[in-house]
């Protein structure tokens, strides 16, 4: 069963790319630190439910460390640069999630999702 309680390692980093209120120009692009990313177990449809969370540290890196065989969602959340652009234009456009599935397949394997990249707008 996928879940905690094994000996297998789930990584990956966040990166930001901010742009302004109106997603038309690129602020800055940075290590996505102190990010909350999420994890569900399983063959989930839809976001939420079983799971759990952890920070980005300083660098943009996270883990999900002592993880069964099984499959699994990586999620995390990113500012939707289409809704806000509308039309109308729309600053408080609401979040979107950006999902990558995942297999373990090893016990002790450690599986690294690469970079997911989000969008801030400010």
């Amino acid at each position: 069963e996928p879940g905690t309680g094994g000996m297998a390692t789930i990584q990956g980093k966040i990166w930001v790319r901010q742009y302004d209120k109106y997603f038309t120009t690129l602020s800055y692009q940075y290590a996505g630190n102190n990010q909350s990313v999420y994890i569900l177990y399983g063959n989930t449809h839809g976001l939420g439910g079983n799971g759990q969370s952890t920070k980005t540290d300083y660098q943009g890196n996270f883990q999900f460390q002592y993880m069964q065989k099984g499959d699994y969602k990586i999620y995390v959340y990113s500012s939707d640069s289409v809704t806000v652009k509308g039309p109308p234009l729309n600053a408080n456009a609401p979040q979107k999630a950006v999902v990558k599935d995942i297999n373990i397949s090893g016990r002790k394997q450690t599986v690294d999702i690469g970079t997911l990249t989000i969008f801030i707008n400010k």
